[in-house]
């Protein structure tokens, strides 16, 4: 409106300014609407969703690198990682009861890989070593007797029964909180060498049905002589291979698995599910892809998908969908021809039809290689690996 406005205003100075006086006038005057409108446009509330920052670790010989974020509550979250000082690495959690206005760090034992919460009170921690458990909303930690160190995640879908996927096609199952795990057979079914094997991912839309995702690749037979950002060229060169997609489905708590195996490009890194049987995935590729990573709507309830989102400059590393049926995708703009080494600028998309996406405005302090999301109903926050967190204020 105040673009319209302005053009109005300008036109009509093009029009009438016959004469040098009237001119200067009439400049006069237009400055004077124009300093009005300024005005009147900064002081008006700006109520547009957007993404505030509530916590920032900012220090200049250590980077604090958040691996996960959880919100069990609209209130209580958690989020893990490790501030990084040279080779020195310190295990850390940030822990908040206010929604986010207030954190508190813990310090950590062991370095943690991944976090799930049952409720605001309740949850697990996955390290580097092994599995460890709170009751008190990530303040203080007890380590589990087991299991092993080959974990990456775990689910629980209520105190005592829970999933947990790791390396080496480990999927185990705990009846008894966690005290003893049993394998699952059927993780064992798809193909692959076991050492180049992995389950990545649990979901869980229903106590009664659950998906599991994983991944077969093959080490690359071409040894790269230096890392991606030391020699982007080469890193282009290297082709991008179709490898086993693993996936593994439940529809009655856990009791029997059906188990797949289908040859994708990239690596499935998130998979959101509602209820009613809608739910999005995220597919990330290597760098010589065409793109960095690309978003599959989902229905799970007949198992079709289709593409509804990609974009070379855009790369997407979480997907988010409320109970209202809003779907977020969150990442980072790509910088150079390698996008996943040079940290970009955190975006965040909005849509409600799962075709339009709106870009929203996020702090412009805001950049990272990877961002993550959790929420709690309508509520929503972001994490980067560059020690940040935001809120989304509606």
């Amino acid at each position: 409106m105040l673009n319209l406005r302005l053009m109005g205003l300008l036109g009509v100075a093009v029009e009438v300014a016959s004469s040098a006086g009237r001119r200067i006038v009439l400049n006069l005057r237009l400055m004077g609407l124009l300093g009005g409108l300024v005005a009147a446009s900064a002081a008006a509330p700006d109520h547009a969703p957007h993404w505030r920052m509530q916590y920032f670790y900012d220090q200049d010989k250590s980077t604090l690198v958040i691996t996960d974020l959880q919100f069990p509550s609209p209130t209580r979250g958690v989020a893990v990682g490790a501030i990084v000082e040279g080779k020195s690495r310190k295990p850390v959690a940030l822990v908040t009861s206010d929604a986010g206005a207030h954190w508190i760090r813990v310090d950590l034992e062991e370095n943690p890989v991944s976090v799930s919460f049952l409720n605001e009170s309740l949850g697990w921690m996955v390290t580097d070593r092994g599995l460890w458990s709170t009751t008190e909303v990530g303040r203080n930690w007890h380590k589990m007797a087991k299991p092993s160190a080959d974990l990456l995640r775990v689910l629980f879908l209520d105190e005592k029964h829970g999933f947990g996927v790791g390396f080496k096609k480990k999927v185990i199952e705990t009846v008894d909180g966690g005290e003893h795990w049993t394998p699952v057979d059927a993780a064992a079914e798809p193909p692959g060498d076991v050492n180049f094997s992995v389950y990545n991912w649990i979901a869980f839309p229903t106590p009664r049905d659950g998906i599991i995702s994983g991944l077969n690749l093959p080490p690359q037979r071409v040894e790269q002589q230096f890392p991606d950002w030391m020699d982007p060229e080469d890193a282009m060169r290297q082709r991008s291979t179709p490898h086993l997609s693993y996936s593994l489905s439940t529809h009655n708590g856990g009791e029997s698995w059906n188990a797949g195996a289908t040859s994708l490009f990239g690596e499935i890194s998130r998979i959101r599910l509602l209820p009613d049987g809608n739910g999005i995935g995220l597919i990330e590729y290597a760098n010589s892809f065409a793109y960095p990573a690309e978003v599959k709507q989902i229905n799970w309830h007949t198992g079709k998908s289709d593409t509804i989102y990609r974009d070379k400059r855009f790369h997407v590393t979480d997907v988010w969908l409320t109970p209202g049926g809003a779907a977020y995708l969150a990442g980072t703009q790509v910088m150079g021809q390698i996008h996943d080494v040079i940290p970009g600028k955190v975006q965040v998309l909005r849509s409600t039809d799962m075709s339009v996406w709106a870009e929203m405005d996020v702090d412009y302090r805001a950049a990272a290689g990877r961002a993550m999301l959790a929420g709690s109903g309508e509520n929503l926050w972001m994490a980067t690996d560059s020690g940040m967190i935001l809120k989304l204020e509606q």
